[in-house]
């Protein structure tokens, strides 16, 4: 299994690097993440981790969430639970705890959260369409126009770009660099911007598509 954490996206700004480069960077709560529950093929059909996040109050949990979190024997339940599928039976067991120690400075990695929310919007904003004419006299400036539905085809086409909710879609920013680790306050420093708003909860997993360093020229 790859390594992987739940996190918390909280924000941006910028660090100096061993060059005195100025880097912007954004900051990421990831972890303490306890092993809640592990799954094998035997006993569940297939191989997964289930890891938790961000420590809640118990009057804040339904009784469900606290039985099945007593039951993975955690000090401090949590609500975030996230499952994640392994190719063989994992390594890890019940009561394990994940932190950011298991990344490396100068790593890759990639991240995984929702775009920002828009809302309802039409087609100049949502698809980048140029509209029409605003010159007098001309009423459909920012309308689509045509979407082809008269005797031929006769009908409108799926997947017609047209106007609807924007945003809050789920995006995979990969190959990010991993510029500093803080380890006492459980934060990790990534090199630029990935989707979503500060505050939204967010995966952190070692890269996939990393491509090995280049060997250097004799």
């Amino acid at each position: 299994m790859s390594l992987i954490l739940l996190g918390k996206k909280v924000g941006m700004t910028q660090v100096y690097d061993a060059e005195n480069r100025l880097v912007p960077v954004t900051v990421v709560q990831a972890g303490p993440c306890p092993v809640t529950q592990v799954k094998t093929v035997g006993s569940d059909g297939y191989n997964a981790v289930q890891i938790g996040f961000w420590v809640q109050k118990e009057h804040r949990m339904t009784g469900p969430e606290l039985g099945h979190l007593k039951k993975s024997g955690i000090k401090e339940p949590v609500s975030h639970l996230g499952e994640f599928r392994t190719v063989s039976e994992p390594e890890f067991k019940v009561g394990d705890v994940l932190t950011v120690n298991k990344f490396s400075e100068g790593g890759l990695v990639d991240v995984i959260g929702h775009s920002k929310g828009r809302g309802f919007q039409g087609v100049m904003k949502r698809h980048n369409m140029d509209g029409q004419p605003s010159s007098h006299g001309h009423m459909m400036h920012r309308r689509p126009g045509s979407i082809g539905m008269r005797q031929t085809p006769g009908h409108v086409f799926k997947g017609k770009r047209m106007p609807g909710h924007m945003g809050q879609e789920r995006r995979t920013a990969q190959n990010l660099t991993v510029v500093k680790i803080l380890e006492d306050k459980n934060l990790i420093l990534i090199k630029g911007s990935f989707p979503g708003a500060n505050g939204d909860f967010i995966v952190v997993r070692q890269a996939k598509k990393a491509k090995p360093a280049a060997p250097a020229a004799k």
